[in-house]
């Protein structure tokens, strides 16, 4: 039986936690705390070590979905949780106007992971500030001489955090089949 490891990241508030708990088969574990600098971050719980779920497919195999602190002072848990990854989801709020260096910041971030492995960019929070488009993301892309597949997702919707999953899968290997 084959067990996968996939890594989400982003900024503080971009859904990760909410992703996870979209996308996962059993009840998610997290480990929000009361955030000490809720109102620099806009929430009053944030995550500081990890969030977990799975998502059990019908051939027995595991997918593990681990979600990263946002906040760069808990970075020192980027590395642990990203040992064993098969790939990387970055989450980015596009209703932050620094939506575009989140998105450098997390790519610099992970680059030796991604590097290694690959990654998909979701974008959130479209229906909070719907322009600029999705555009600005792939001229950042172009900018730093990187082609990764961009997708505008809502974290809480299963169906949209699939497709987004499986843009990462067919960045590991383009000949799988997409259903």
């Amino acid at each position: 039986m084959y067990h996968h490891k996939i890594i989400f990241t982003g900024p503080v508030g971009s859904g990760k936690t909410t992703a996870i708990q979209s996308l996962s088969d059993v009840p998610v574990v997290c480990t929000d705390q009361r955030a000490s600098d809720h109102e620099e971050i806009g929430k009053t719980n944030t995550t500081v070590a990890m969030d977990y779920g799975k998502i059990l497919l019908k051939s027995g195999e595991t997918v593990h979905l681990y979600g990263t602190p946002g906040q760069e002072r808990f970075d020192f848990m980027w590395e642990i949780l990203t040992q064993g990854g098969i790939g990387l989801i970055i989450l980015v709020d596009h209703s932050n106007p620094n939506a575009h260096e989140d998105l450098r910041f997390f790519l610099s971030a992970f680059s030796k992971f991604i590097d290694e492995t690959a990654v998909a960019i979701g974008i959130t929070h479209t229906d909070k500030a719907p322009l600029p488009s999705l555009d600005r993301y792939l001229l950042e892309l172009d900018r730093i001489g990187r082609r990764y597949p961009v997708f505008e997702v809502d974290a809480r919707d299963r169906c949209d955090m699939s497709h987004l999953m499986e843009g990462l899968l067919l960045s590991l290997d383009p000949g799988l089949k997409q259903s």
